[in-house]
């Protein structure tokens, strides 16, 4: 993998902004890091991880500054005028700013990234959700924050990337009974599973649509364009990290792969 061309995908409903979502595809990292590793909290070597994200920036938004974010599994979104350094980023799981030029890049191994455009309005907007960035409403609140900047919501297009789908998202019945009790209806995302076999959790399993969920919370919030990739981290180890898949291999690290959009 090591030196290949970056490899990402793209969504037609983001017509009109730059953007891409990176595989694990055309970087020089090494081992269970190869190749386009661009987590600086991984214990990959730093100038690679630079130099993977320098590639992923040049392939999707040459010239654009990449802004990042230190991922903390929030609710909070930060606006963005100018970019700052890599060992300064705010904690915080999404950004929107109106300003060309900028990057904005989202880090993931299974967690959803979102990318939002209002192509008219110049505003566009990047989103980390994991299962407590969905709870919490991560997805409507980058709208709430890009209509401030002068997006309108009925404009605002999103478009959620590779995630961990739910035929390899598990969960017990504690994590069903947390969203439950935000609102009964999210029972419509758990799909029952098998019953656990080893001691202490011989439970019932359920399998979580962390795309379903996501892409209902944003309509909901009145985003009338959402598309889903339907691209499933966990499978395919020979295009994505996921932190899922590593934990289950007992691998000591994990590499994330970069999602981007910008302006201009």
């Amino acid at each position: 993998m090591p030196g290949d061309t970056v490899e990402f995908l793209t969504a037609p409903v983001l017509v009109g902004v730059r953007h891409g979502f990176c595989t694990r595809l055309g970087g020089v990292s090494q081992g269970v890091f190869a190749s386009l590793n661009v987590g600086l909290g991984s214990s990959d070597d730093r100038g690679h991880v630079l130099e993977n994200r320098r590639r992923a920036v040049g392939a999707i938004a040459p010239q654009a500054a990449l802004v990042t974010l230190h991922q903390v599994h929030s609710a909070t979104v930060i606006p963005v005028t100018a970019a700052f350094p890599d060992d300064a980023r705010p904690p915080a799981d999404a950004m929107v700013t109106a300003t060309p030029g900028l990057a904005l890049g989202i880090l993931t191994a299974d967690c959803a990234p979102i990318l939002f455009a209002d192509a008219a309005a110049g505003v566009i907007g990047a989103a980390h959700s994991g299962w407590k960035g969905a709870l919490a409403d991560i997805g409507p609140a980058t709208v709430a924050a890009m209509e401030a900047l002068g997006a309108r919501r009925e404009r605002i297009v999103a478009a959620i990337g590779p995630t961990i789908a739910r035929a390899s998202y598990e969960v017990d019945l504690a994590f069903r009974d947390r969203f439950c009790a935000a609102d009964p209806e999210h029972d419509a995302f758990f799909m029952p599973g098998a019953f656990g076999s080893k001691p202490g959790h011989n439970g019932r399993k359920y399998q979580f649509d962390l795309e379903g969920f996501i892409a209902a919370r944003l309509a909901a919030a009145g985003v009338r364009t959402v598309a889903a990739l339907g691209v499933d981290t966990y499978k395919d180890g020979a295009r994505w990290f996921s932190f899922r898949r590593t934990t289950h291999r007992g691998e000591p690290d994990y590499g994330r792969q970069l999602s981007i959009i910008a302006l201009g």
